[in-house]
């Protein structure tokens, strides 16, 4: 039922003049379904009030809940299509007192780890696109059939959602970099082995992807007492997010999870200078996919010691230096990042080696990321002590991926196994680090079975990027310390 109303929604929306992409379908799916949730969300905890004899006080006021304006009924339970609001009146009502309304929760809000606090970012960061008020009518009524009463419900629900995020990575655009896939992301869970009470956060949160999977791995462990569920929804789930749309998207994803008050703020992370983290701003466990490519201005660069405008390697200080002692990450990065060989690629492998023991690196084949071409790898480290050894895994599913054919856990089965003891295999091989060229660190080392080199290059293609990233050199070599 979920999937065939999502697909209603969006018939809906490609004739609305104001929605013109995926992005945009999900996005104004996104509000109206929080609203409808939220409202599902407060009868429960109103109906529990009940039996319990005590008084509920609802979050929203009553002119503004779900079946006030969005979705009147009879007295017999049937939707009320005479005191329903549409077209230009249902419009008005949006635009010019919902929304500033639910924006203003943000001032109103006790603290910001509130559902309060994040009604108001939400509002405050997106607006309603839907121009025909007809249109929008009709959206909210497929959303109103929607039951979020069970578990299993719930579970769908966020399913579905989750694949509404795949699509946005389908229909290109940016949508691609708010999607990493699932399998992958469970395996990285896997391997960092995250526990109840530990700490978890992902600096570039995208879609809260990897939040929502470590929940999810989390909450399925046996025996979670009370005390343990209050810990994951309130005290576990760490991330921060520059985009607006990720943002909201990330937020409605770990609510339907079943995170009622996600813990994500709404900021540029590389914006924050790293010499000003503190033992109190460190986590136990950092699992992201940076994005990567970008070019970050000067100022940006000036927070980091390893001055670079890639993106992706000022994200990765910022992770060594937001990691405990004793912390474990996994992080997506381009696999040229194992043999670059300008100063900021030779700096940073070498204070991860040096910071860190980078125990394994998964090299993952093209068409593992929708819509992305490039090569990726994921290092796993642990910091505290520098790496002596790294286990090198060659993913191999023996076909060609892309959309009609991705990833899937069965294709990760095998490097979970091995991993486990750092086994050898056709695919595997360990490296002792102090086997490398200790000027350039550098770790595209050639599969002794006889496999294609990890990040290989051409001479050309290496000349060219040495070429390009000339200009950022110079600086770079200051300061490493400040990271250790």
């Amino acid at each position: 039922m979920f999937e065939q109303t999502f697909k209603n929604i969006d018939d809906i929306l490609h004739k609305d003049a104001g929605a013109t992409s995926e992005l945009d379908y999900t996005e104004q799916t996104s509000w109206i379904l929080f609203l409808k949730y939220l409202d599902a969300l407060e009868q429960t905890k109103a109906m529990e009030a009940e039996l319990e004899g005590k008084a509920y006080n609802f979050i929203v006021d009553a002119a503004y809940r779900w079946p006030t304006w969005a979705a009147p009924k009879t007295t017999d339970g049937k939707f009320d299509h005479n005191n329903a609001l549409t077209g230009d009146d249902l419009k008005d009502f949006v635009n010019l007192k919902l929304f500033p309304y639910l924006k203003g929760f943000k001032q109103r809000a006790t603290g910001p780890n509130t559902i309060e606090y994040k009604i108001g970012e939400i509002f405050g960061e997106i607006n309603n696109k839907i121009q025909s008020g007809y249109n929008l009518r009709e959206v909210i009524e497929r959303i109103d059939e929607l039951s979020f009463n069970t578990q299993a419900e719930k579970h769908e629900l966020s399913h579905l959602y989750e694949a509404k995020i795949k699509n946005m990575g389908n229909a290109g655009r940016n949508g691609g970099e708010y999607y990493t896939p699932r399998p992958l992301i469970r395996a990285m869970i896997q391997v960092t082995n995250p526990k109840i009470g530990e700490t978890i956060y992902d600096g570039a949160v995208g879609s809260a992807g990897f939040l929502c999977e470590a929940f999810d791995y989390l909450r399925s462990q046996p025996n979670l007492s009370t005390s343990d569920l209050a810990t994951l929804q309130t005290s576990t789930f760490y991330g921060k997010e520059k985009k607006s749309l990720a943002y909201v998207i990330a937020i409605m994803n770990m609510i339907l999870h079943g995170i009622e008050a996600p813990n994500i703020i709404h900021t540029n992370t590389l914006a924050e200078n790293i010499s000003d983290i503190q033992e109190k701003d460190r986590y136990d466990i950092i699992l992201a996919n940076p994005p990567f490519g970008g070019k970050e201005r000067a100022e940006v660069q000036q927070n980091f010691p390893i001055k670079t405008g890639e993106t992706a390697f000022l994200f990765l200080q910022h992770f060594i230096k937001s990691l405990r002692a004793g912390g474990r990450a996994a992080v997506v990065i381009k696999n040229t990042f194992l043999s670059n060989t300008d100063n900021a690629s030779v700096s940073l492998r070498k204070l991860l080696l040096e910071s860190c023991n980078l125990h394994t690196v998964l090299d993952c084949p093209g068409g593992t990321f929708l819509g992305a071409g490039v090569k990726t790898v994921v290092l796993f480290f642990e910091k505290g002590a520098p790496t002596r050894n790294t286990w090198f895994y060659q993913l191999d599913p023996g076909r060609n991926m892309g959309k009609t054919n991705p990833l899937n856990d069965d294709d990760l089965a095998e490097f979970l196994t091995l991993q486990k003891t750092f086994a050898d295999s056709p695919k595997s091989w360990n490296v002792s680090v102090a086997g490398i060229d200790q000027t350039s660190f550098d770790l595209s080392v050639k599969n002794p079975n006889g496999n294609e080199e990890i990040a290989h290059r051409s001479p050309q293609a290496i000349m060219e990027e040495i070429a390009k990233l000339d200009t950022e050199s110079a600086e770079v070599l200051a300061g490493i310390k400040a990271l250790l």
